[in-house]
């Protein structure tokens, strides 16, 4: 389109210019060969500037080359009354390549150069010989600002589009990696609830076994085996569980996932403590745990409005315990649409607690901030060790 543009204004430019040549020749002007050589002139001032890459990319070469085109068209217009026409195309051109303010102050100088070569070859001045360069240069001025809100209207749009299609493409990332995170999830959560618990129980019984069995019994050794067996199998089960777990915990414990989790979330601030003596846990623990804060924190984040927000990490004897405290707005847990869900939010935090044989409390009421805590039992240690 802009290129289009370019070429009318160069050819109506060059078709001005060259009526008034022509038209000086034709009706044997008194002074046509000077019209025709301040016409030739003019064209090429124009010619050299339209093919300057440094107008284009220099303001003051911009300048210059206006002005010299400008003392061109003044002088073609001392000699022919003709001349006046090409103040429209110049028009454009003083709008297009210098500032607002700077634009507009050459239209109004050439509207009045054009007014005064009106009055100056003109037999008798009329209304026309100053609404006819006013009204085109209002025309100009109208045309050009009306092209530069599309223009500014387009670039908007086309950035739009682009952001759109950038969060398109994060979208599908993330859901990407979601639907990876959450496939790894299941996959270590039914490798220890069935794999990893089945060769412990094995290794339990074989190691019962074994004590029962006399002295010297043929079988002992068969036993044994069997035994070293189901260990070593159950190291390599837990070695898999380990490969799957979230990339939050796979660079330190659950208190520096928590920790970078809430060093991570801008607003509101975030403080992390832990209360009671550490002890580790077991890794389908410390994901449902890590889960669950991440649940609640963006809660918090999306919804809240909260200035702060707290989590700790407790310890106890025979439990561990997570909560997440803000002083956001608040809301009324006992309302219907909180009690379904299809797997997101406080649905998905009370089926983790749950099939960790865990709880989850919530704590909240409109204005009074809200409190999330998941609570689950420690396993109990066997002789085999922790699934």
């Amino acid at each position: 389109m802009l290129r289009a543009l370019r070429l009318c204004l160069h050819a109506l430019l060059g078709g001005l210019i060259a009526l008034a040549a022509v038209k000086a020749v034709a009706d044997d002007a008194p002074h046509a060969t000077a019209v025709v050589l301040s016409a030739l002139t003019m064209a090429v001032v124009y010619t050299v500037g339209a093919l300057s890459p440094a107008v284009d990319r220099s303001p003051r070469a911009a300048a210059v080359w206006l002005a010299a085109l400008g003392l061109a068209w003044l002088i073609l217009l001392g000699l022919s009354r003709d001349g006046l026409w090409a103040a429209f195309p110049l028009y454009f051109l003083q709008l297009h390549l210098l500032p607002m303010r700077w634009g507009l102050t050459a239209v109004a100088a050439t509207a009045a150069a054009a007014i005064a070569g009106f009055v100056l070859h003109g037999p008798a001045v009329t209304p026309g010989s100053f609404l006819g360069p006013l009204l085109g240069a209002a025309v100009a001025v109208a045309t050009v600002l009306g092209y530069q809100a599309l223009y500014r209207e387009s670039e908007r749009r086309r950035e739009l589009i682009d952001e759109l299609l950038a969060a398109r493409e994060d979208l599908a990332a993330a859901e990407r990696t979601a639907g990876t995170l959450a496939e790894r999830e299941r996959l270590a959560r039914e490798i220890h609830d069935t794999l990893a618990q089945g060769l412990s129980s094995i290794q339990l019984l074989l190691r019962a076994a074994e004590r029962t069995l006399p002295v010297g019994a043929p079988a002992a050794a068969h036993v044994r085996q069997a035994r070293e067996a189901a260990q070593d199998n159950l190291a390599e089960a837990r070695r898999f569980v380990q490969a799957l777990t979230p990339p939050d915990l796979e660079h330190g414990s659950l208190a520096a996932a928590l920790e970078r989790l809430c060093a991570a979330t801008p607003a509101p601030a975030v403080q992390f403590g832990v209360s009671g003596t550490p002890v580790q846990l077991p890794t389908p623990y410390e994901v449902a745990l890590l889960r669950v804060a991440q649940s609640a924190l963006a809660n918090t984040v999306r919804h809240a409005r909260a200035a702060r927000a707290e989590i700790t990490l407790s310890f106890m004897e025979t439990s561990v315990a997570l909560d997440v405290v803000d002083d956001g707005e608040g809301f009324d847990p006992s309302a219907p649409g909180l009690r379904t869900g299809g797997g997101f939010g406080l649905p998905a935090m009370r089926s983790r607690a749950r099939s960790l044989g865990g709880t989850l409390s919530v704590e909240s009421a409109p204005g009074q901030g809200t409190a999330v805590a998941i609570t689950l039992p420690l396993p109990s240690a066997d002789p085999g060790g922790p699934a």
